[in-house]
């Protein structure tokens, strides 16, 4: 008769923090004895740890191209630096615009 082990979040996010392949994880869970469906429900929340991961780093890059562009469009407005003009309006746009498809494909993947 196999033994339950506790799985409790810490060692998901050790798992995570680790960047462990799934299959990985399936051995050693049957290793321990765990039975299929609660190594199942294990695994399950180790892809949604993995992706919620993945969201938050694209939410930060979304933040921060937003915030470029919106830098880029105050200093392209007020003309603060006249000799980067060309630079600011379409260097930093295309760089926020980058940044944030970039931010994107993380949340959407």
């Amino acid at each position: 008769m196999p033994y339950q082990v506790a799985i409790n979040s810490f060692n998901v996010k050790e798992w995570v923090t680790l960047n462990l392949n799934p299959r990985d994880i399936e051995s050693d869970l049957l290793q321990k004895g765990l039975d299929e469906d609660l190594i199942i429900e294990v695994l399950k929340e180790y892809k949604r740890q993995c992706n919620a991961k993945k969201q938050f780093k694209g939410f930060v890059l979304m933040a921060i191209g937003a915030f470029i562009g919106f830098l880029s469009c105050v200093l392209t407005l007020t003309e603060a630096f006249p000799q980067w003009y060309g630079f600011i309006l379409y260097g930093l746009t295309f760089i926020g615009v980058t940044i944030a498809f970039i931010g994107l494909y993380f949340v959407f993947e």
